[in-house]
């Protein structure tokens, strides 16, 4: 196809502000899906993506209207898969940001205005959902006017649900966005803005031809990986597969390649031809880096391998997924998980019990850590019960995070006092007409077990929160460890800053109270560093009254009988065994 007739655009917007309805409405008016076949959230495969009303994986769509070819990708919203969106981005020249008329500019919809203003994209502004009663037509026009700098005239209100003005939007991006630039006749140059794996055809790459052509049959390679296929089938999403002959510059397509993993074809890379081969690499590629890790562990040791295979095909089409077996003297045998984000934890959480059917324990989610020894070796640790010898260790450094929240600014309070309760610290503060953006630093360890639900409760629902990786600071930090019984658990241990060990120590001995079954001894249950106790608690033992069957007689026959317990109750509790419930080990999730 001519390049001036094409055009590729994706659409943004914080969770739940209708962008995957504004996608299927598109669809529909562009006859690229029968009335028949519609169903809301088309692009939306996964089930989990229908409930939770959030887009996981994206999903790229081609649709013809006015003679033109219309290239969508209807990105993730959610800040665990940034890196996916800025190479969707990349592969775009313009972007529809669909702000919500009843609930504004949120914090999602900022980062990513700021990583398509970074990629030079033309951003057309959309308010949705005016058909609203709660909708604020004025107001959130303002905030975009404020955010963009563009003109009243610019914005196009619409009701995706609908259909109202969707027309209007289909208008604009053949009026407003550019065609793509690129050499048909340059060695084949192609970014892969997302790859999958299916069980039958092998890895399937979503890709964006910059420069030549790939055609069915040629031999590829990814430059950043150096792995070698064939292009077993190129073609388009409309919305379901279309082989064609070849994707020539400009185009957005599918190559379904020979690949076993999505390791060999990562997001990001860029895919040459053998016969039309290429030394440049197209820029911004990285490898992605998980920085929150949680133990899986079967519930019965029966379904370890169940897991590891279960896993091992997850990670088949989610190159981000990073794992190592792991053992636990309390747990028995599990699996320790590396992960983007908590979101992305929970996602892969509920697809192992879904999809295979699977019943697990998941352990407190933690950070990595980077220790550098007093030899001055350095080395990455994932998990606390990890961490070498204090005596060896010179300095710990643990991972700080930029972050942004958006509040209305009756709020602004009661965020930063929570951003300074997580050890946070508050760098700037600049409002969007009715609303506050309060930019600050924070380590991420504090936020990862319940910060957004905290943000939530503080807000009335109305803050939303975004953050970005940004350092690894040295930080005085210690271990802490907890004891059943005068057994260490290691599976429970957790790195903490000094100042917060002792409150974080009590807390969870407190909480290990109220989970852990009483026996028939009494149980200590203690917080540790190193070798001082800084928190204890002890469950009561169960008490039988031994002394029902006397009747009368001397008080020494009830003394007798009452010193016999207290022996064998004394033999119980240097023998006797504490069975530690599931719940013990996900303490830390449920804070309050």
């Amino acid at each position: 196809m001519n390049l001036e007739n094409i055009r590729n655009f994706c659409i943004i917007a914080h969770i739940d502000h209708g962008k995957s309805t504004l996608a299927d409405r598109m669809l529909e008016l562009t006859g690229t899906v029968q009335k028949r076949d519609m169903k809301s959230q088309l692009l939306d495969s996964m089930d989990l993506e229908r409930e939770k009303g959030i887009t996981i994986k994206l999903a790229p769509v081609r649709m013809n209207y006015k003679g033109h070819s219309l290239n969508l990708i209807d990105t993730p919203g959610h800040v665990d898969f940034s890196y996916e969106v800025s190479r969707s981005l990349q592969a775009c020249e313009g972007a529809i940001l669909v702000v919500d008329a009843s609930q504004g500019i949120q914090a999602q919809t900022l980062a990513n205005v700021y990583l398509a203003i970074n990629e030079n994209l033309k951003i057309i502004p959309v308010l949705n959902k005016i058909d609203l009663p709660a909708a604020d037509v004025p107001r959130v026009s303002a905030e975009i006017i404020n955010l963009l700098g563009c003109d009243e005239s610019d914005i196009l209100k619409i009701s995706a649900k609908t259909g109202m003005g969707v027309i209007d939007v289909l208008d604009s991006i053949i009026e407003r966005i550019d065609a793509p630039t690129g050499d048909i006749g340059a060695p084949s140059r192609a970014l892969i803005f997302d790859s999958y794996y299916d069980d039958y055809r092998g890895v399937i790459l979503y890709v964006r031809l910059v420069d030549g052509a790939i055609k069915k049959g040629d031999t590829i390679e990814m430059m950043a990986t150096n792995a070698n296929g064939l292009a077993l089938e190129v073609g388009a999403l409309q919305p379901t597969m279309k082989a064609g002959v070849e994707l020539s510059t400009g185009e957005i397509g599918y190559i379904v390649t020979n690949l076993r993993t999505t390791r060999d074809a990562r997001v990001g890379d860029t895919v040459t031809t053998k016969r039309s081969h290429t030394d440049s690499q197209l820029p911004g590629y990285k490898l992605v880096k998980p920085f929150v890790y949680a133990g899986f562990f079967p519930t019965s040791n029966d379904d370890y391998q169940n897991l590891k295979d279960a896993i091992e095909k997850l990670s088949l089409s989610d190159s981000a997924l990073q794992f190592e077996p792991e053992n636990s003297p309390v747990l028995g045998f599990g699996v320790r998980i590396g992960f983007l984000g908590l979101l992305h934890m929970d996602i892969i959480r509920e697809r192992l019990e879904r999809e295979y059917n699977l019943d697990l324990i998941v352990t407190n989610p933690s950070t990595d850590y980077q220790v550098i020894l007093s030899t001055g070796d350095e080395m990455d640790i994932k998990s606390a019960s990890d961490l070498p010898d204090v005596s060896k260790v010179k300095e710990i450094r643990e991972p700080w995070i930029k972050g942004e929240i958006v509040v209305p600014k009756e709020y602004i309070g009661a965020v930063i006092q929570l951003v300074i309760s997580k050890r946070g610290v508050q760098k700037n503060l600049s409002y969007i007409d009715e609303r506050a953006l309060i930019s600050f630093e924070a380590p991420l360890a504090n936020l990862l077990t319940d910060f957004y639900d905290q943000l939530k409760s503080v807000t009335s629902g109305y803050g939303s929160f975004n953050y970005e990786l940004d350092t690894y600071r040295v930080e005085d930090l210690v271990r802490v460890d907890f004891y059943v019984a005068g057994n260490i658990v290691d599976s429970l241990s957790v790195m903490a800053h000094r100042s917060e060990s002792q409150r974080l120590g009590r807390e969870v001995v407190d909480k290990l109270k109220e989970v852990i079954p009483r026996q028939n001894f009494q149980v200590a249950l203690q917080a540790a560093i190193g070798g001082k106790f800084i928190a204890r608690a002890d469950l009561s033992a169960y008490r039988k009254d031994v002394t029902t069957g006397l009747y009368g007689g001397d008080v020494s026959r009830k003394k007798k009988v009452l010193a016999k317990q207290a022996k064998g109750k004394k033999r119980m509790k240097r023998f006797g065994k504490v069975d530690i419930p599931s719940e013990a080990f996900t303490v830390m999730l449920k804070r309050d």
